[in-house]
């Protein structure tokens, strides 16, 4: 027996200006509403997951870097800039 994936209705509210303007864009785009709220959704989600990932890359090489408060990275632009002009 094969599971048969189905759809859940949820309610949002949003601002009069942003609906209206989600209105539109589903309208230019030739979609529904939900199409429309479905693919923000998976935007954001993939976003935040590259935002995590890239979080933690920089983590792992300013600790690398033996940088451990915002002055060191405040003394390492400095220093870096310096080395640019010359």
């Amino acid at each position: 027996m094969s599971a048969m994936r189905v759809a859940k209705t949820i309610s949002i509210t949003l601002p009069p200006e942003l609906l209206r303007q989600a209105q539109e864009l589903a309208r230019r785009e030739h979609r529904t509403m939900s199409e429309l709220f479905r693919e923000a959704l998976r935007r954001y989600m993939q976003g935040e997951i590259e935002w995590q990932e890239l979080v933690q890359r920089t983590r792992s090489r300013g600790r690398a870097l033996g940088i451990r408060t915002e002055a060191d990275v405040e003394r390492l632009s400095d220093e870096y800039r310096r080395e640019k002009r010359g």
